[in-house]
């Protein structure tokens, strides 16, 4: 009776969290009674990081990305891996870790973090057990679900534009590609030609409106993304029709002349398309605001690259 009136007690203190192993606050809010993960199980999950001030480092939710591992090993007693092992398919639950226990051995914490806690919001989405299953089975099984979810995001993704579209009020016009556009501030001068150097700035977006990147300084603090304390903002060059960047861009930076700055929302199929990249996850329709800064021509006397011949394999 001691104990049940104490670990009552201790979890009121922690504001409802009950305390594991290695100093592990947790709250669990769904529990559907199945079983719970194991090492080497195939997990889906969704999670939105945040220090325990409620601002938010990360998020799945933002980059429609759930991440999917095999369930590994914890590192350490208490710490998120050993959370989602009390979890189970369509559970939920938050998870606070000491920042101390995570940022040690030198490691860095993020610029300006000062929270006590690191906080996880977990909900897993889906598990597949391993258990007795060969290797050949449980990888297509991990497969046929991984498809799965893919197809369900390719067949959403007109919709998320539409959305985004109806939402912010624009007036756009559509390429033969999918990539729609508004010029907001007209420019000047020729536009840029395959082979010159488009000189721009840009902000790029989910349609959730998350900054994910951006040239400009003010807007990266703004959007409070993380950014890398040696980076210097500035106006990027792109050489034009080179491949240099993401077709969406490529196509869209013809369109306008020096001065120009435009919307862009750039479909799946001209950008990262069914793979995504960092925190852009499959399928993502992208939002930029461009400024095209500069138009450089191509140096007439510049030597041109040698191409090397290629002799031609005798023929018999």
């Amino acid at each position: 009776m001691f104990l049940s009136l104490a670990a009552i007690g201790l979890a009121s203190c922690n504001g409802g969290f009950k305390q594991g192993d290695g100093g592990l606050l947790y709250n669990i809010h769904t529990s559907k009674g199945g079983a719970k993960i194991k090492e080497g199980d195939f997990i889906s999950l969704n999670m939105v990081v945040k220090t325990d001030g409620d601002s938010v480092l990360n998020s799945t939710y933002e980059s429609g990305q759930p991440t999917r591992m095999a369930m590994p090993k914890p590192q350490a007693k208490g710490d998120v891996v050993a959370g989602i092992g009390l979890l189970g398919e369509g559970d939920s639950a938050t998870f606070k870790i000491a920042s101390d226990s995570i940022f040690k051995g030198g490691q860095q914490r993020p610029p300006g973090f000062k929270s006590k806690y690191l906080v996880f919001v977990v909900k897993v989405e889906k598990v597949i057990a391993k258990g007795a299953l060969n290797e050949q089975v449980f990888r297509g099984r991990v497969m046929d679900y991984i498809k799965s979810q893919g197809d369900a995001l390719k067949a959403q993704e007109p919709a998320k534009i539409k959305k985004y579209i109806a939402d912010h009020n624009l007036t756009l016009t559509k390429t033969a590609s999918g990539l729609q556009y508004i010029i907001t501030t007209p420019g000047t001068g020729e536009k840029p030609a395959v082979g010159d150097t488009a000189v721009v700035n840009y902000t790029g977006k989910m349609v959730s409106g998350k900054v994910f990147d951006t040239s400009i300084k003010a807007e990266a603090l703004k959007a409070k993304i993380p950014v890398d304390p040696m980076r210097q903002f500035a106006p990027i060059r792109i050489p034009v029709g080179q491949a240099k960047v993401i077709p969406g861009w490529d196509e869209g930076l013809q369109l306008l002349n020096k001065g120009a700055k435009a919307i862009f929302i750039i479909p799946s199929d001209i950008a990262y398309k069914d793979q995504g990249i960092g925190p852009i996850g499959p399928y993502s329709p992208l939002v930029f605001e461009m400024e095209m800064v500069d138009v450089v021509k191509p140096n007439p006397n510049a030597p041109k690259p040698v191409v090397p011949q290629l002799t031609p394999p005798p023929t018999k």
